[in-house]
């Protein structure tokens, strides 16, 4: 152990990242990245900001933040931009959360949540999920500090209904709702328009899956006045200038490229309903998700067996170590020809044992 290391650093789990393989023709489908190339608008809108990188960017997101306000038809008051969506959650957690009072969050959730409560020392409760990984509202009605969850849920990539979240939001009066968005473009309702009726409600969403800008770190928060304003605190008690002009520029321009965006979706989604059925034919028990990856798992093979099987065909896919999904594989959608060759490779997997 790093004997440099303060106490707080020698205590916490750090939260693992999938992996990012250095092999030659991989089919990459375990960090949900999206297999589609960002809008050639993206790429104008950033060669047209480099001549000005002398310049600080702007403080808010600048033209981001317009372009997000107008995306999501809302007041540039009621956005909060940042340097991608986990850099926006640990602000929040921050922000809304206090250490002695105990946050709600899910059984089966996204594996960075555990990690902030532990490095902030805020208590929390995990929320049971049904025996189909399907979410009962009323396991987060009622916390003592607040609630996070992401919908569709990751990485079950299930979801819950709006009408659903405002009973959550509705039965923690008093404490903040933080749902992170970070997949619904993929099939899933945003809860967007509630946080015009509840101050307590936080919407957070990235354009790393939904706008093919992972490489770029763009996210942004939606809700009252009252939680921006927490965000910016915090914000500028780290780093005034979180995203670069480059970035602000990129997701501008993205969120205005409606047309385009709306079609990979499409293809994704067509992809993954596709995908979702062959599955089925194999065998595979696969959760009813609305995400841009699928949650699966099959009663002959382990799921560690077969992630290592298709790496030996390079083919690369998510497995969690941990209790109640460690049978189960998350698989990114890829193309429909990167699915083929996964369907393909699977089923000759399963039938070689």
């Amino acid at each position: 152990m790093n004997k440099y290391l303060s106490k707080k650093a020698r205590s916490i789990t750090p939260y693992t990242a999938g992996e990012q393989p250095e092999i030659k023709n991989i089919i990459k489908l375990n960090t949900n990245e999206n297999p589609y190339p960002p809008s050639p608008e993206v790429l104008k809108s950033i060669q047209g900001e480099a001549g000005k990188l002398r310049l600080y960017p702007k403080t808010d997101g600048g033209v981001f933040r317009k372009a997000a306000a107008e995306y999501e038809n809302v007041e540039v008051k009621n956005i909060f931009c940042a340097n991608g969506s986990d850099e926006l959650l640990a602000f929040a957690f921050l922000a809304f959360f206090d250490p002695d009072k105990a946050i709600k969050m899910l059984q089966v959730t996204y594996s960075f949540y555990p990690v902030w409560a532990e490095l902030y020392n805020i208590p929390y409760a995990l929320a049971p999920l049904n025996k189909d990984f399907s979410i009962d509202p009323a396991s987060l009605y009622n916390s003592k500090g607040g609630v996070i969850f992401p919908n569709p849920n990751a990485p079950t990539g299930i979801a819950v209904s709006v009408s659903d979240i405002e009973d959550i939001v509705k039965n923690n009066t008093g404490y903040i709702v933080i749902v992170d968005e970070a997949y619904s473009a993929f099939g899933a309702k945003t809860a967007v328009i509630l946080t015009e009726k509840y101050e307590n409600l936080l919407i957070v969403k990235t354009l790393s899956k939904s706008h093919a800008l992972a490489g770029l770190r763009c996210a942004y928060a939606v809700g009252s006045p009252d939680l921006i304003e927490g965000l910016e605190r915090i914000k500028d008690s780290f780093n005034s200038y979180p995203l670069d002009m480059l970035a602000q520029a990129g997701a501008a321009a993205a969120l205005t490229d409606k047309a385009y965006y709306a079609q990979t979706s499409e293809k994704i989604i067509n992809t993954r309903e596709n995908t979702k059925t062959a599955l089925k034919a194999l065998g595979f028990d696969v959760t009813d998700s609305v995400s841009n990856f699928l949650f699966i798992t099959h009663p002959k093979i382990a799921a560690k067996i077969l992630m290592q099987s298709l790496r030996e065909k390079g083919i690369v896919v998510r497995h969690f170590d941990k209790p109640m999904i460690g049978n189960h594989l998350r698989v990114t959608v890829g193309t429909d020809e990167q699915m083929d060759l996964f369907l393909k490779e699977t089923a000759a997997i399963l039938a070689g044992r």
